[in-house]
């Protein structure tokens, strides 16, 4: 086995670890400042929880939304690389805009535009690996770009710790280390990826050749259940904005906040891989159920936490629960989508997940702004529990999906 992976490591390109490395320290920059950034418009701006509530969903579901379009202009123009770079470019312009912004629309503009630079850059990015990866190792480039991102997520948040330290939780002289990777990251895209020449034909002048509307009625009924489902889960979802704001209300330092972020994507890093290798054992409803259920345990956890301990193992269960889930409601959508509408099935399953996640934060910002922190939770619980019983009643339809 070791063998083997050497070998297969061995055959990845060198394109391919240059942009799982752009990935880590993109993700190393934004880290950084989204695990305190809920603390600094609440502490530092002044933002009600209604208000960051608003902006974390809105900047979410932009991101998720904006994937649609700049997967297709990718296809349409055969030209994956200038995309990505744009959409780093974007992200890495913004990182300034955080230490020096004189107001909250300063930050909620940069915070936007961000996630913009995500969208712009997430599908294509992947496009673009699919590209330039021989077919016997593409399943390994994919997962190395995924842990080599992974890095990021965790190491963000703990620069973020050592750096409140050391600057005396002083939030404007921390975001100033964020902008080092990002730049780091748009100059490692710019002379490390090349893009191939032969991307794929031009596209084809007959309008007969391309999709319309009226084929996503193809999608069918298996595909309108996975995603009403997510769309439910996603309402119960709402943005990890609130996690650390948990820590900070249950007691825990500031500085010391980010550490739910870190506990959060560790557990979800590693729950990933094992999760997904026993939906291709054909367990992947089961994956669903155990998801939902653990979410459920989680918001009941964050709901009573009365410290900050309390709050890392509920955002570890949190964590625990994304890794059991978010690559399967990927693979099901895939399983119940006919091959040529994939793309549309997953640009109308980002849409709605992101119009649910705006939905969800701003429920989760007002509900924290006016009855507390205990009862946002519960009511997460509450959507969640609501989510399970649809899977349970079209459980039959949700193990179809797996031998479609």
């Amino acid at each position: 086995m070791t063998g083997r992976t050497k070998l297969g490591l061995a055959a990845i390109p060198r394109g391919i670890w240059t942009l799982g490395l752009v990935s880590m320290c993109m993700d190393l920059s934004s880290e950084l400042i989204h695990s305190l950034l809920p603390l600094y418009l609440a502490l530092g701006m002044g933002a009600s929880m209604f208000a960051i509530g608003l902006i974390e969903g809105a900047a979410e579901a932009t991101a998720l939304i904006v994937k649609v379009f700049s997967g297709f202009l990718s296809d349409f123009f055969r030209r994956r690389k200038a995309l990505v770079v744009l959409g780093y470019g974007l992200a890495a312009l913004t990182k300034p805009v955080f230490p020096l912004a004189p107001s909250l629309s300063w930050i909620v503009g940069a915070r936007i535009a961000d996630r913009i630079g995500k969208g712009i850059r997430g599908a294509p990015r992947d496009a673009l690996i699919a590209d330039i990866t021989p077919a016997a190792v593409r399943g390994a480039s994919f997962g190395l770009r995924q842990a080599l991102d992974t890095v990021g997520a965790v190491g963000g948040p703990l620069m973020a710790i050592g750096a409140m330290l050391y600057f005396s939780d002083n939030f404007q002289s921390v975001f100033w280390i964020a902008v080092i990777p990002a730049a780091l990251a748009v100059l490692l895209l710019i002379v490390g990826v090349d893009e191939p020449q032969n991307v794929g034909a031009a596209p084809s002048a007959d309008p007969s050749k391309r999709l319309r509307l009226a084929d996503t009625r193809r999608l069918g009924r298996k595909y309108a259940i996975i995603v009403a489902i997510a769309a439910v889960f996603t309402l119960a979802r709402f943005s990890e904005a609130f996690l650390v704001l948990r820590a900070q209300d249950a007691g825990l330092a500031v500085a010391s906040a980010p550490w739910v972020m870190v506990v959060m994507s560790f557990v979800y890093a590693v729950v990933s891989y094992p999760a997904g290798a026993a939906a291709d054992r054909g367990k992947g409803p089961w994956l669903l159920s155990a998801g939902l259920a653990t979410l459920i345990v989680s918001d009941l956890v964050l709901a009573n936490a009365r410290n900050g301990t309390i709050v890392l193992i509920g955002a570890a269960l949190w964590g625990l629960h994304m890794g059991l889930t978010q690559g399967l409601l990927a693979a099901l959508v895939a399983a119940a989508a006919p091959a040529d509408l994939r793309g549309t099935a997953f640009g109308v399953f980002n849409l709605v997940c992101g119009v649910a996640l705006l939905i969800a934060s701003g429920l989760a910002g007002w509900l924290w702004q006016a009855h507390g922190p205990a009862l946002t939770f519960y009511a997460g619980a509450g959507i969640t529990a609501i989510a399970w019983i649809g899977l349970l009643l079209y459980g039959r339809g949700a193990a179809q999906l797996r031998q479609s």
